[in-house]
């Protein structure tokens, strides 16, 4: 199976006005962005849906119709289910008819993965997915990747799930900025108008008959983030279709779109004589519906017009279409650990439709009733006396398909490749007909959208046919003896390319089916249009024709320009706090990510018609636990430096601090250079400088610097590090975000720390054991107090001695994460009892089994504090964990980043006292964030409070409140009997 791409057609418009509000990006960077991907969502090119061949490329490479770029699957190989005669048949159902819808979702994971299998690999249908935003703000149980990182992450787990859903994937611009209760905050937050935007334009692209959503834009939804994608899912529908609706995007050569009908998947929460619960704030509500596309209320539960039997079978890929789809959706790791395959049985998915331009029925059979989706249906796109040769072409194209379903055999696919053939024959030439006919401007645009995705899957279904693979890798330093074909893996290659390297391409070509294919040519190209040093290997020339179950190689070497653009996502914003990305290339936007920089092409025929097939150039690891893995060939710096952590504090009447660099190389060379820090004015560090030296790819050396901050004051400042070498100054560095079995992608980030003076003490000499959980950074931070933790594995838990350390700090989430916590929990009652302190920051469900000294409830909806804004109420101000060796004041409160708290206890055992209460607007008052019980002689604390998020991001208020925590062993207030009265008892 061979996958490829199409070529984008611009026409260049100048002298337009700027038409991105916000962004000051002119009219022709959109044109040529709008374009170019219209034209990638016709080839599937988008992430999701594979592409197929790209048509030939202009002659004139500078005319209005040449290729801005091709984009290429960046997959190394299709999944078996869209392999052979399965995959073939699947592209025939697609041949079959025009129908199309799109989802538009919040988050990664929201999907209705089950639906959208179905109405794609079931029916045929062009199937969209709009996520909203790429997860920044979530949980992540599988990597230390957060915020901007985890984005990555998220994206590229759902790009993996979309294989398996079959469907073509977009993004909105804005950023998770973590749990939302209320639609009305979430939309204030991103800005209704920045949300519309991106889907109106997503929609005018990819033209769907139908929208759908998982959300309704209520209560229901259970999060702010689903409400809001609830309601601009239902207000893009009449939105898309109006010209005065965001004109910018019509300037720039889109057209309006009026979907057909609109549905949203009816709330499974079931509805009790309280009412209907809000899931996110625990409340009940009326049972009532606001209706966006009418703008009335709906009174009483939502009605099922519809039912998608997700749980049907299919018998040509041997699976149910929900089971497919979880196969995909529990890819989606990071934020539960990976989910399971459910059992095969009926399962309907109820939907209830809020909008329809045509007369519907009450109770429908599918979303597309009543709309011709028939290939014959297309001709209603240019209504007319001058349509008779339309009719009469889509006839013959439909009547080629039909026969080639009729004819289809499993075990003989390549017998109806001869009459694809023929079918993307009358598909070009109807293409250059309707060019050509007196039909309007908007019939022409309308119906050749259409045709071109007829084209793209005719040119699909060949490949499948023929079963033509391709596969573009690195080349290995040293081949490995193929002699055997039985061992003739793919060798392990470098990891990335550094601008200037030169290396080698391998581009191997099998012609598995039963008839001779004549080559025109192979080659490798930039789909961003950089100019690459490519010469093809005179020792493996081309053949005129790829025999019958033959194979070839052809090697290129290959060097990339000193100025080649790094891979790296084309969207970013200067801090988290900013809830969506302000810096985009205009390009990509709405995309997952820019090209990768390399592809290899096949230009070949089949029965007089030319065909193209492309893949991105993968690298080969030998990873252990995955074996041999295969990622797209990325661009990186030949050096790279990064200051961990990226911020902190740093006490009042230090005298200096330590810091370090960690400069990296990817060159396969390696490289040399000189280290050193820009420092505010001042401040100076031995040593001013390091040299470094770093002999391979991969390497990295850390240096150390002792950082005097003279005149140090409670503000805040800035420290970057930079590297020199070769006559090149460099100033960030990557996180390569992602964790085994993903595909893995960079985030580049400056070489700075940020730090502040704070005013904090913390006892001295405390020795602290960490159990980590499921990631957090909390051990790094805590080095800015002077607390360098031990982590404890199992063995320390279950046998060691506890009681050499002040502190047992446990990490979020640790009992879900480390199953040794629950069985040894009386060992660390015994460890608080004989003058320990255990401090446990926020659990999940797993927690709630009184493994504390006293009972307490933390339920599976367990509270969390959202607004990290919301107030702070003192109950207990003079309570020793408030006071020493830090008073805790209000100003402590200030500057925290996306939450309060998250899983605060419910209830707790009068032993316990809760000094301080936070809530949410309109939430009930809650206590359980901070608590702490003497034991004996010790201490035992459950804090809720989000101090894992706040220390990473120095917030200095964090900082002071989990000194105080840590200095409990020796807080003189403790030092009375434990059964000594306190107000904040409950």
């Amino acid at each position: 199976m061979l996958w490829g791409s199409v070529k984008a057609e611009i026409t260049e418009r100048a002298g337009e006005p700027q038409v991105r509000r916000n962004l000051g990006v002119g009219a022709l960077a959109l044109v040529f962005l709008t374009l170019t991907v219209v034209a990638l969502v016709l080839s599937g090119a988008v992430r999701g849906q594979a592409p197929a061949a790209a048509p030939s490329a202009p002659n004139d490479p500078n005319s209005a119709a040449a290729a801005a770029w091709e984009w290429p699957t960046p997959d190394a190989r299709p999944l078996e289910i869209d392999r052979g005669a399965a995959g073939l048949w699947q592209t025939l159902l697609k041949l079959h008819t025009r129908a199309s819808l799109l989802m538009l979702t919040a988050h990664p994971d929201d999907e209705d993965g089950g639906m959208l299998t179905y109405q794609s690999r079931g029916h045929g249908v062009r199937a969209i997915l709009l996520t909203l935003n790429r997860g920044e703000g979530g949980q992540n149980v599988m990597s230390d990747d957060f915020w901007d990182a985890l984005g990555l992450v998220r994206t590229e787990e759902l790009l993996a799930a979309d294989r398996y859903y079959d469907v073509q994937q977009f993004w909105g611009t804005v950023a998770d900025f973590g749990f939302s209760k209320r639609r009305e905050e979430a939309l204030e937050v991103w800005g209704h108008d920045r949300l519309l935007e991106d889907a109106v334009r997503v929609v005018r692209m990819t033209r769907p008959l139908v929208i759908t959503s998982v959300f309704v834009g209520g209560p229901t939804d259970g999060h702010g983030q689903h409400g809001a994608a609830g309601q601009i899912a239902q207000e893009v529908f009449a939105a898309a279709g109006d010209p005065k609706m965001f004109p910018q995007q019509i300037r720039a050569g889109l057209r309006p779109w009026s979907p057909v009908k609109m549905y949203a998947r009816v709330p499974i929460f079931p509805i009790t004589d309280k009412g209907m619960l809000d899931s996110a704030t625990g409340k009940y509500h009326p049972v009532r519906f606001y209706d966006f596309v009418h703008n009335t209320w709906t009174e009483g539960p939502l009605s099922t017009n519809l039912e998608i039997p997700e749980g049907d079978g299919d018998p040509l890929l041997g699976a149910s279409f929900t089971q497919i789809a979880r196969q995909g959706w529990s890819l989606q790791k990071s934020q539960n650990g990976g989910g399971g395959i459910p059992l095969s049985a009926p399962l309907a998915a109820p939907y209830h439709r809020f909008g329809s331009s045509i007369p519907a029925a009450d109770k429908e059979q599918s979303y597309f009733d009543g709309v011709d989706t028939s290939v014959a249906g297309i001709a209603d796109l240019a209504s007319g006396p001058d349509n008779a040769f339309l009719k009469e072409g889509l006839g013959r194209i439909n009547s080629v398909v039909e026969q080639a379903m009729t004819g289809f055999s499993a075990s003989e696919p390549e017998k109806i490749a001869p009459l694809m053939a023929e079918g993307l024959k009358e598909t070009n030439a109807l293409i250059a007909l309707v060019a050509n006919s007196k039909l309007s401007e908007q019939a022409k645009y309308d119906v050749s959208y259409e045709l071109r995705a007829k084209q793209d899957q005719f040119q699909k279904a060949i490949l499948q046919a023929l079963n033509l693979s391709l596969e573009a890798t690195v080349a290995p330093e040293r081949e490995p003896n193929r002699g055997n074909p039985l061992f003739a893996l793919p060798a392990e290659t470098m990891r990335s390319l550094v601008p200037s390297a030169q290396f080698v391409v391998r581009v191997h070509l099998n012609n598995a089916g039963t008839t001779a294919l004549a080559l025109n040519r192979i080659w490798l190209q930039s789909p961003a249009g950089e100019s690459w040093s490519v010469s093809a290997d005179s020792a493996t020339p081309t053949p005129a024709n790829l025999e019958a179950r033959h194979a070839l190689d052809q090697r290129f070497n290959v060097k990339p320009p000193q100025d080649a653009a790094l891979t790296r996502p084309y969207f970013s914003r200067p801090n988290e706090e900013l809830p969506y990305y302000d810096k985009l290339d205009e390009r990509y936007r709405n995309c997952s990510f820019a090209p990768y920089p390399l592809a290899a092409w096949v230009e070949f025929s089949y029965m007089g018609v030319p065909l193209r097939v492309g893949q991105v150039i993968q690298t080969v690891q030998q990873q252990t636990g995955q074996g041999i893995v295969l990622n797209p060939l990325e661009v990186t710096p030949a050096v790279s430096v990064r200051i961990f952590p990226d911020a902190g504090i740093t006490p009042l009447g230090s005298k200096s601090f330590a810091l370090s660099a960690q400069v990296h190389s990817e060159a396969q060379t390696g490289a040399k250079g000189t280290v050193r820090l820009d420092l505010p004015d001042g401040w100076h560090s031995e040593p001013a400088s390091a040299p470094f030296a770093l002999e391979r790819a991969g390497q990295e050396q850390i240096v150390r610097f002792e950082v005097i901050a003279d005149r140090l004051e409670t503000k805040a400042y800035t420290v970057t590090a930079v590297a020199e070498s070769g006559g090149r100054q460099y100033r960030e560095g990557f996180i390569t975000a992602g964790y085994p079995g993903l595909r893995p992608y960079n985030l580049y980030v400056p070489a700075t720390y940020r730090t502040s003076g704070v005013d904090v003490k913390i006892s001295q000499g405390v020795r602290v054991g960490y159990v980590m959980g499921t990631g957090d950074t909390v051990p790094q931070s805590l080095e800015d107090l002077g607390v360098h933790v031990q982590l404890l594995n199992a063995q320390d838990i279950s046998s060691g001695d506890l009681q050499k350390y002040d502190v047992i700090l446990l990490g979020v989430r640790a009992y879900t994460a480390r199953p040794e916590l629950a069985t040894n929990h009386k060992r660390l009652l015994e460890y608080v009892r004989n003058g320990g302190v255990v401090i446990v920051q926020y659990q999940s469900v797993q927690y709630d089994h009184n493994f504390g000294p006293y009972p307490y409830t933390l339920p599976n909806d367990a509270e969390r504090v959202v607004d990290e804004r919301s107030p702070v109420v003192f109950v207990d101000p003079k309570s020793p964990v408030l006071t020493w060796p830090n008073q805790i004041n209000q100003s402590d409160f200030a500057g925290w980043v996306e939450e309060r708290g998250h899983s605060f206890l419910k209830t707790w055992d009068p032993q316990y006292v809760a000094p301080l209460e936070t809530h949410d607007a309109d939430q009930k008052l809650q206590k359980g964030g901070l608590v702490y019980a003497r034991y004996g002689r010790g201490v035992y604390v459950y804090v809720a409070f989000a101090l894992y998020r706040q220390l990473p991001d120095g917030v200095a208020g964090a900082y002071r409140l989990f000194a105080n925590l840590l200095s409990l062993p020796r807080n003189p207030a403790l030092k009375q009997p434990s059964g000594a009265n306190n107000s904040a008892r409950r």
